[in-house]
C-alpha cells in the first residue's frame, strides 16, 4: 500500500487559524505516481483563499484502510475540517463513502444533498456523485469529487456552513 503523508504546514508562531484543515487525495494512479494530483492542490489553494490553514496533506490509494488511516491521523493532529477528494463516484474502486461511514459518529446528509443539487446546475452527471459529510471524532469530514473543479465547486457550495459545523464537531460554544 502506497500512502504518502506530508508534514504539517507550519504557520506563524503563536497564531491559531480558526479552521485547521487536512486534505486527503484518494487516487490509485496519483498515489502510484502515474499522474500528478491536481485536486489536492486546487483544494489547498481554495482553502487558503478562504483564510483557513492547511495543516496536513495526504495522497492515498482507493483503499478503505488507507483512507481511514489518513482521516484518523488528521483527526488526531487536530484538523477541525478534513476534506477528501476522489473516490466518490460509482466505479468499483470508488470506496471513499464506505471508508468514511465506518468511522462517522454522525452523517450530515444536507452537505451531500446540497453539493449534488448545486452540481446538477453544472453537469447532469452530478446525480452519480456520492459526496457526503459527517463527524469523525471531533472533525468535520467532507468527501468531495475527484475532479479539481468539482472539488472546489462543491466546497464552495457548503463553505458557509463549515465554520459552525466545525465548532459543533469540536464541542465548542456556538450561538445556537
Amino acid at each position: 500500500m502506497n500512502v504518502v503523508f506530508q508534514s504539517p504546514l507550519v504557520g506563524l508562531a503563536g497564531q491559531q487559524s480558526p479552521t485547521q484543515v487536512g486534505i486527503i487525495t484518494v487516487s490509485d494512479r496519483a498515489s502510484a505516481g502515474e499522474y500528478m494530483d491536481m485536486a489536492g492542490p486546487a483544494l489547498q489553494q481554495d482553502v487558503e483563499q478562504r483564510g483557513w490553514q492547511v495543516q496536513s496533506l495526504a495522497l492515498v490509494p482507493d483503499e478503505i484502510s488507507a483512507i481511514q488511516q489518513a482521516v484518523k491521523s488528521f483527526a488526531a493532529q487536530g484538523c477541525g475540517l478534513i476534506l477528501t477528494t476522489g473516490g466518490t463516484g460509482m466505479a468499483e474502486r470508488d470506496v471513499t463513502p464506505e471508508a468514511l461511514r465506518e468511522l462517522m459518529r454522525v452523517e450530515l446528509p444536507g452537505f451531500g444533498e446540497l453539493m449534488r443539487m448545486k452540481s446538477l446546475e453544472l453537469t447532469p452527471n452530478a446525480i452519480l456523485s456520492r459526496c457526503l459529510a459527517g463527524v469523525v471524532e471531533s472533525s468535520l469530514v467532507i468527501a468531495l469529487p475527484g475532479k479539481p473543479q468539482g472539488a472546489v465547486d462543491c466546497l464552495g457550495f457548503v463553505a458557509d456552513a463549515i465554520p459552525h459545523a466545525v465548532k459543533l464537531a469540536r464541542k465548542e460554544p456556538t450561538s445556537c
